[in-house]
């Protein structure tokens, strides 16, 4: 695992060992998804909810984001994001934050413009975190969804609904952007 580009290129992260639920973003998957908004990141503020290691925003702060949030009910995984942070030296834009999803939705009182949500497969969890997640997001934001093939997502989240669908092995990434950004849902298999 690595960051892909931006001020920490290259930079080695390490993973949370020894858990089930924690499944690494693979490079693959990584690039599209940052291939996908790469000229809208710079200057923004990002979540990224369900964080294990932190690969997700820290490659968000590396090409430019604002801050990050990281978010993550595991202590081992906030302990791997730290040391991530620090590593690539990027703590300076980061708040991590140890509490579940849905705490930390009613609790905080910052807007997002890009959200990332990569929870561990099968549980269900987007389909439970994102009727939350959609008041805490911008006027222009945009919410990424990491998830198996087979999870089916709502069309429509409020004001947003999905953009694009991007697949890749065995995983799929779900982009939501406001209704009146989007014109037709684009699949692609990669």
């Amino acid at each position: 695992m690595r960051v892909i580009t931006g001020e920490a290129r290259g930079r080695k992260l390490i993973t949370v060992e020894g858990t089930e639920t924690v499944r690494p973003t693979t490079d693959g998957v990584k690039e599209a998804i940052f291939s996908a908004i790469q000229f809208e990141i710079e200057g923004r503020t990002v979540l990224d909810m369900f964080a294990g290691s932190g690969q997700l925003g820290i490659e968000a702060i590396s090409r430019g984001a604002k801050e990050v949030y990281f978010v993550d009910s595991a202590m081992a995984s906030i302990k791997v994001i730290k040391e991530n942070l620090r590593h690539t030296k990027l703590e300076d834009r980061a708040h991590v934050v140890n509490m579940p999803f849905s705490a930390f939705l009613k609790s905080t009182r910052a807007t997002f413009d890009i959200a990332i949500l990569d929870p561990p497969y099968n549980l269900r969890i987007l389909q439970k975190a994102l009727p939350h997640l959609e008041e805490k997001m911008s006027d222009s934001g945009i919410i990424i969804c990491e998830h198996e093939k087979e999870c089916t997502l709502p069309r429509e989240l409020g004001r947003f609904e999905i953009a694009k669908v991007l697949k890749h092995s065995r995983t799929a990434v779900t982009i939501y952007r406001p209704k009146a950004d989007t014109e037709e849902t684009d699949e692609v298999e990669e």
